[in-house]
């Protein structure tokens, strides 16, 4: 009898410590708009969530909301500076203009690949070409697509002049001014829309890297898809700083060792494996693909890109920024950072 009482006191005691342990544990809310079952979600964010638990001894717990459920795609970023969500990861041009100067990243040229152009873009953050861009959050690590090309319906892209009067979802403002040069009539909206936009006949095809068309299933609905690497899309993963500063040195020391280059790099490695399968799928299906390989030395299409970069850097020029200074500091990082080979 007197074993029985001891045991039921002891699993009592656990009871209580773990009770108590799951109290004292602090939950994160995580919003982005990336649908719950795709491996952005699952291979990215969930394995940098389980990451941060597991350092902090289980004191840190990330709770995710995916697919826009905490806060919109174009509202993610303005909710973890308000605090609504404590993270947020969300596409920088979803807010048209406020980070001109991180979107030099997006510019045709300047990486050829998801792991390259997350260099890019962290490097730049890194060395604080970019800080005044987010000064109300506190950034954890900054990613981009792999180079978007063109996908259509039923129209065949082989030239610029193909695309004339087309209605082509562009993702931001930059990608869309080029666009727009090569003759496309550019329609934005949020990435989870597109699938309904063009089973509506909203739009004939959008711009997009081969990840997105595996993500969002949009090989489905596109039959055509030219391979112009005329932008990539940038990404930030960052932190309401009032969660920050509530958090314990402890805690704050563990997402500090798990912010920047490391994840930067992992999120480009995830994006990369995408594009090679979401290429692979359209492939399978039967699908026409058109190879661009090197636009900007192309007969064709080197002119609307080109006009793109000058009149995109012109115009960070006119609102007194420093457009040339880090167009010139991120082609340099992409030099200094290693495209892997295939």
């Amino acid at each position: 009898m007197k074993t029985h009482v001891t045991a039921c006191l002891l699993a009592a005691s656990v009871a209580g410590l773990t009770a108590a342990s799951a109290e004292a544990a602090t939950t994160l809310r995580m919003a982005h708009f990336w649908p719950g079952a795709s491996a952005i979600n699952q291979d990215l964010f969930k394995d940098w969530a389980q990451t941060i638990e597991e350092a902090s001894d289980g004191e840190l717990r990330i709770e995710m909301y995916p697919s826009g459920t905490l806060a919109k795609p174009d509202g993610i970023y303005e909710a973890a500076a308000n605090g609504i969500a404590d993270i947020g990861a969300t596409a920088q041009g979803y807010t048209a203009g406020r980070f001109p100067l991180s979107q030099i990243v997006e510019l045709p040229g300047v990486a050829t690949n998801a792991t390259q152009g997350a260099c890019v873009l962290q490097t730049l953050y890194d060395d604080g070409h970019l800080d005044a861009e987010y000064e109300d959050t506190r950034p954890l690590f900054m990613f981009t697509t792999g180079p978007g090309g063109i996908h259509t319906i039923d129209t065949d892209v082989q030239l610029p002049a193909d695309l004339e009067g087309l209605r082509i979802r562009r993702p931001t403002s930059v990608a869309g001014d080029i666009l727009e040069n090569m003759g496309a009539s550019p329609v934005g909206m949020p990435a989870p829309d597109i699938y309904t936009a063009m089973q509506r006949g909203v739009i004939d095809g959008l711009s997009f890297p081969w990840e997105g068309m595996k993500v969002f299933r949009l090989n489905e609905l596109t039959e055509h898809h030219t391979e112009v690497p005329f932008y990539s899309l940038i990404f930030v993963a960052t932190m309401s700083q009032r969660t920050y500063d509530r958090l314990s040195p402890e805690q704050q020391a563990v997402i500090d060792d798990n912010s920047g280059m490391q994840w930067a790099e992992n999120a480009g490695a995830v994006f990369d494996r995408l594009d090679r399968e979401g290429k692979q799928e359209a492939a399978e299906a039967g699908h026409t693909i058109r190879e661009i390989a090197d636009p900007l030395q192309d007969a064709d299409w080197q002119k609307p890109l080109q006009d793109g970069i000058d009149g995109y850097l012109a115009g960070l020029e006119e609102r007194g920024l420093p457009g040339r200074e880090v167009y010139e500091a991120a082609l340099a990082a992409s030099e200094s950072c290693a495209a892997p080979q295939e």
